[in-house]
């Protein structure tokens, strides 16, 4: 069963950038757990390119955003950390590809 985020009151969306200057498995490893505490934060990844982690955050408001921020940054050290707000989701689905199953 799939939630609706607005009855849910997390209707805003934010991906998150965020570069490190640490890249080591201790840092990793804090980071990591401290993301993983944060509920807001549906979908967390590491990413090649200029960006080391890319994060899907859902929130009610820009205040609820403040607060995840503030959240993210008493974890670990982090180089940036720059935030993305979606004005419209134009495709959102949980289906996956079945073309490529042998």
């Amino acid at each position: 069963m799939l939630c609706d985020p607005k009855k849910l009151e997390v209707g805003v969306t934010v991906f998150v950038s965020i570069k490190t200057s640490q890249h080591n498995a201790a840092w990793f490893e804090r980071f990591a757990k401290g993301v993983g505490e944060i509920p807001e934060v549906v979908e967390f990844y590491r990413m090649s390119g200029d960006i080391d982690y890319l994060l899907r955050v859902v929130v009610p408001d820009i205040e609820g955003y403040d607060a995840v921020y503030k959240r993210l940054i008493r974890i670990t050290e982090l180089h940036d950390v720059s935030s993305s707000f979606a004005m419209e989701q134009i495709k959102y689905t949980t289906a996956l590809p079945l073309d490529y199953v042998d």
